[in-house]
């Protein structure tokens, strides 16, 4: 892997400064409440209230091409802010690996995340010898358990400091220091040569890209000629309507509170990836299955399909009771002062994600597995 020796942009600079006052980057994380307390409470307020402006005020249905550009214009602070409050939420409520999976009878929480990143290596095809590429690799879960799945090295790429440095610290207390690296970058320029790696995946983080052309022609770039691109994307699919204000209401929260630009359906998804250069190899959404237990289960705290004690603790953080005890520790301790002001609304915006996206799944109308497979041509 060979990354651009270039001076550090500024930006960057300005970026771990502030991530420095606003977290705990030293500090071992020891529960979300100790977590929240951590932090700088004029920092934390800034951030909440800089993520919001891009939303509040905002009707889906009225909102101008204007408005929706201003957002994809400045979409790095926008998924940095994002990330900067939800980051604790999600470890708390979800734990190192930030995204969904399908479930098999029998299979915990933990055991069917983890296969669901086994099977995306197992479509890269990797061996040990190689060296493989995360795109927005979050606080590094997956990256570990691919890396000593398979053994081979795996950088990760990421534009947010404090899930970096989350990552690093993990890697190192698991003994992967020297087979992991996370590099601070913008996936839409990414800071490594052309021909750098062997094989790439992203799993549910090129949606935050305001266009999918752009990181994935970055992905090409970065790839050897004859690797594999394998990815899981956030797409809208074919039942939704766009003119339909409920479709409407329930995808634009999804993308409020997630903080994505604009979900794209899949065909525009397959088709940047083509556009980019990529063979297709496979296309297919994992979300459209007989599964008898769905995808969004622990988001709509359905304890009936938990399938081991430990499930229940899971569910139970995303079920009506668990969100209003968390609520109302959270508002308590900001009522006092003890937390800074923004995090109860950071409760309400993820509490929003977990509604629409439950909804969005039950109508169909939603995936956030839309599975592709693309190589680079070899004869480039």
């Amino acid at each position: 892997m060979s990354i651009l020796t270039d001076s550090v942009p500024e930006s960057h600079a300005n970026d771990l400064a502030f991530s420095k006052t606003l977290h705990d980057h030293e500090k071992s994380r020891n529960g979300l409440v100790s977590t929240i307390l951590s932090k700088d409470k004029t920092a934390f307020e800034t951030v909440v209230n800089n993520y919001l402006g891009y939303w509040v005020g905002k009707d889906s249905m009225t909102e101008s091409e204007e408005e929706k550009e201003a957002r994809k214009n400045n979409y790095t602070n926008m998924t940095n802010s994002y990330y900067n409050i939800a980051t604790d939420f999600y470890e708390y409520g979800w734990g190192e690996c930030f995204h969904f999976c399908r479930f098999a009878s029998g299979e915990n929480f933990y055991q069917a995340i983890a296969r669901h990143e086994h099977y995306l290596a197992m479509q890269l095809n990797v061996r040990p010898d190689m060296k493989i590429l995360d795109v927005g690799c979050g606080v590094g879960g997956p990256a570990r358990e691919i890396c000593q799945f398979t053994g081979a090295h795996v950088t990760g790429v990421n534009n947010n400091d404090y899930q970096i440095s989350r990552a690093k610290k993990a890697a190192a207390k698991r003994g992967l220091g020297k087979s992991t690296d996370f590099v601070k970058g913008n996936f839409m320029a990414m800071p490594f040569e052309e021909n750098s790696f062997d094989a790439v995946y992203a799993i549910e983080a090129t949606c935050h890209a305001p266009v999918l052309d752009g990181v994935y022609s970055q992905v090409f770039r970065v790839l050897k000629p004859g690797g594999l691109f394998a990815f899981y994307e956030w797409c809208t699919t074919d039942k939704y309507d766009s003119n339909n204000p409920e479709h409407r209401r329930i995808i634009r929260g999804v993308e409020y509170a997630d903080g994505i630009p604009e979900l794209f359906p899949t065909h525009v998804a397959l088709q940047a990836l083509k556009n980019a250069g990529f063979e297709i190899e496979l296309a297919q959404d994992l979300a459209v299955n007989d599964d008898p237990i769905p995808w969004y289960y622990p988001l709509e705290g359905n304890f009936k399909d938990a399938q081991t004690m430990s499930d229940y603790f899971t569910v139970f953080r995303m079920s009506r009771f668990g969100k209003f005890c968390t609520r109302s520790l959270v508002g308590c301790l900001e009522t006092f002062g003890i937390a800074p002001n923004g995090s109860l609304q950071t409760q309400y915006v993820l509490e929003t994600a977990a509604e629409c996206l439950v909804e969005g799944g039950k109508l169909g109308i939603f995936t956030p597995m839309y599975l592709m497979v693309g190589r680079k041509p070899i004869d480039l």
